[in-house]
C-alpha cells in the first residue's frame, strides 16, 4: 500500500466508493446492486492493418486502476500507464483533475505490438470488460466528467476503426442503452502519480479493487482466454 500523503490522497479519493463497495459486498448476489456482468460482443468488422512493432492507444473508462489492470493482462500489450488526457498539461494532477473542471479524463495509455494484438481487439476488450460504455460521465460509484467513457485516437485510422465499431455495436442491441463513448483526437497524455500505477497488483485486497476491478480480470480471462496472460505487464517493470 502507498504511505504518507499518497495514502491519504487515495483514501480521500475513494472514500465514498469504498463505502459503496463494502455495502455491495455485503449484499446478496441477487441484489439490484450486484456487480454488472461483462457484455459478450463481436469483434470489429474492420480493423487496422499491423504496421511496425509498436503502437499507442489511449482509453478512458472510469477509474484508471481497473482499466490499467485489464490491459496489463492482455497479451501483446507492452505497457499500460494510468494518467490523464483531454486537458492541459498544467492541470494534469490527481488533485486538480478530481475537481472535474479540467477537461481531463482518467485515462490509460496502452503501448502494444500490433502483430500480437490488434487495435480492434483492444477496442473489443475495452467495450466488453474494461468498463460500461453506456454510462455518461460516471462509472459505478465514481461520478464526474473525469470518469467519462472516451477514446483518444492517435491517428485517422484509429478514429475510423473506433467510430465504425461503436456504430456496429449499437446496431447489435447487445447493450441495454446506446454507447456514449466520446472519440477525440489525442492531444496529449500525462502519466498519473506513481502511487496510482500498478494499483490493482499492489493492492489486490483494497475494497474498491475487490468489488469493482477484480471481476474485470476474471471476465477478461473467461471471455478472452486466448488474449489473457496471467502475469501482468507492470509499469514498475517496463523497459525504458
Amino acid at each position: 500500500m502507498a504511505t504518507g500523503e499518497a495514502a491519504m490522497t487515495i483514501f480521500a479519493r475513494k472514500n465514498l466508493g469504498m463505502t459503496f463497495a463494502l455495502l455491495l459486498l455485503a449484499a446478496p448476489a441477487t441484489s439490484a446492486f450486484a456487480a454488472e456482468a461483462a457484455v459478450v460482443i463481436p469483434a470489429p468488422a474492420i480493423d487496422e492493418a499491423a504496421k511496425g512493432s509498436s503502437e499507442t492507444a489511449v482509453f478512458a473508462g472510469g477509474c484508471f486502476w481497473g482499466v490499467q489492470a485489464v490491459f496489463q493482462h492482455v497479451k501483446g500489450v507492452k505497457n499500460a500507464v494510468s494518467g490523464y488526457s483531454g486537458g492541459a498539461k498544467e492541470t494534469a494532477s490527481y488533485e486538480t483533475v478530481s475537481l472535474g473542471e479540467t477537461g481531463h479524463a482518467e485515462a490509460v495509455e496502452v503501448t502494444f505490438d500490433p502483430h500480437e494484438v490488434s487495435y480492434g481487439t483492444l477496442l473489443q476488450v475495452f467495450f466488453s470488460v474494461a468498463h460500461n460504455p453506456t454510462q455518461l460521465n460516471y462509472q459505478g460509484p465514481d461520478q464526474g466528467t473525469q470518469y467519462r467513457s472516451a477514446i483518444f485516437t492517435a491517428s485517422a485510422e484509429q478514429q475510423k476503426v473506433a467510430a465504425a465499431y461503436i456504430a456496429q455495436l449499437d446496431r447489435t442491441g447487445l447493450f441495454h442503452a446506446p454507447i456514449v463513448t466520446k472519440l477525440s483526437k489525442l492531444e496529449g497524455f500525462y502519466p498519473a502519480e506513481k502511487y496510482h500505477q500498478d494499483f490493482l497488483t499492489l493492492n489486490p485486497n483494497h475494497p474498491y479493487i475487490v468489488y469493482n476491478d477484480m471481476p474485470k480480470i476474471d471476465n477478461l480471462k473467461t471471455i478472452f482466454p486466448a488474449a489473457f496472460r496471467a502475469n501482468p505487464v507492470l509499469v514498475s517493470k517496463a523497459k525504458t
